[in-house]
């Protein structure tokens, strides 16, 4: 731009840029604000093109001049309003005083509607709800996937028993037990059982045959209805039992049933919630008897995890450890093909010469001989299995 007879170089304060571009609605209104900035000598008036042709009839205009605080100041101001009802109305709109010019650009854009923002809202409600369903469907068969693929197969610890399960001689209770827990663990899944239906606290302290049943096992399973609760030990302080359960066990579980619950006393129930993180608490119920149902993935999850193993291979302990002893196999008819070594024991025996006999005196003292070659005895090797014989020791009693 160069100057002009106004004296001075008009100077646009609306639009901000000389060519600005908006995005209006079909069916919305705007006003293009075109002001110019003039010398006092200056005088003349817009003119508003579109599409550089002359503006119609159908867009209002309104102009002023007005004076700024300095008298040397004028402003030339335009207003264009321009109501874009068709296609046709968008295009670029053009205001010009004299060689000074300024456009404003209107392109076409869909209005947004309501619909697509409850459409996504619907979308992401579905989602979550989705979402919570197959957590609470799924999420006890996601954990027993990924327990039973990278969890710790608690092998090797010497242990004989998966379970340890006390539980009361009454009708009930030996019912589930004999007849619902043990062939479901055992059967289905290859669980290895112990069952005591004696009292586990007689005396209110663990007895020796306890802590040794108890150390067999990897857990400790308290079917825990009416008839084993009015045992003395449970009537008489089940608090102080419990928590020397606690210390013999790693996180027992416990085994309520649903019609009973109600009637269990309210601190019982209330130890066991608060002790939480160190046992477990399960509740058959009606629904419980399926094989998919929740109590038997939960009481899985409780258990130690299991290794599926090829018919005749034995036990994982001596599996896993090359153990050839006819004593710790399934079968034990060419279990060892080396009968003079013990073990597993694989090495060259060097017998000593037989032992020298005393003269013959008569042949009537001659007796048959029962000696015993034991000359090999020596080479071989009887240390104790320790991590697969559980031994206790009396401080531990």
């Amino acid at each position: 731009m160069t100057d002009t007879e106004c004296g001075i170089r008009p100077t646009f304060i609306s639009p901000p840029s000389v060519d600005q571009e908006l995005w209006p609605h079909v069916g919305s209104s705007l006003s293009l604000n075109c002001t110019l900035q003039l010398g006092d000598s200056c005088n003349g008036n817009f003119t508003w093109l579109k599409d550089g042709k002359g503006k119609q009839d159908l867009y209002g205009e309104q102009q002023s001049v007005w004076n700024g605080l300095n008298s040397s100041e004028r402003f030339l101001t335009s207003i264009l309003d321009v109501n874009l009802t068709t296609e046709e109305d968008f295009g670029k709109f053009t205001c010009q005083f004299q060689t000074f010019s300024a456009s404003f650009t209107l392109h076409k854009t869909d209005k947004a509607g309501h619909v697509a923002a409850v459409l996504f809202a619907l979308c992401v409600v579905a989602v979550l709800v989705i979402g919570s369903i197959l957590y609470l469907k799924c999420r006890l068969s996601a954990r027993l996937w990924y327990r039973n693929k990278y969890g710790d197969p608690e092998i090797n610890d010497g242990r004989l028993f998966d379970a340890y399960v006390s539980f009361c001689p009454s009708n009930i209770d030996t019912k589930f037990t004999n007849f619902i827990l043990k062939p479901h663990l055992e059967n289905r899944y290859n669980y290895k059982l112990h069952l005591d239906e004696t009292s586990i606290l007689p005396n209110t302290e663990p007895s020796a045959e306890l802590l040794m049943n108890v150390s067999r096992s990897r857990r400790l399973i308290v079917v825990l209805s009416l008839a084993y609760l009015e045992q003395d030990w449970c009537q008489n302080s089940f608090r102080d039992g419990l928590f020397r359960l606690l210390e013999i066990s790693h996180r027992p579980i416990f085994i309520l049933f649903e019609n009973q619950y109600k009637d269990v006393p309210a601190e019982v129930t209330q130890l066991l919630n608060s002790q939480r993180g160190t046992l477990k608490t399960l509740l058959w119920k009606a629904d419980s008897v399926s094989p998919a149902s929740e109590f038997w993935k939960e009481l899985r999850l409780a258990l130690p995890r299991k290794i599926s193993l090829v018919d005749g291979k034995g036990d994982p302990q001596t599996q896993c450890q090359d153990d050839k002893d006819p004593m710790l196999t399934v079968s034990s008819e060419a279990a060892d093909p080396d009968p003079d070594g013990d073990l597993g024991v694989r090495r060259n025996l060097y017998k000593a010469p037989p032992p020298r006999m005393a003269p013959e005196t008569h042949a009537v003292d001659r007796e048959p001989s029962g000696d015993v070659d034991i000359s090999d005895l020596g080479s071989r090797n009887y240390s104790a299995r320790a991590d697969y014989y559980c031994l206790m020791t009396e401080p531990e009693l």
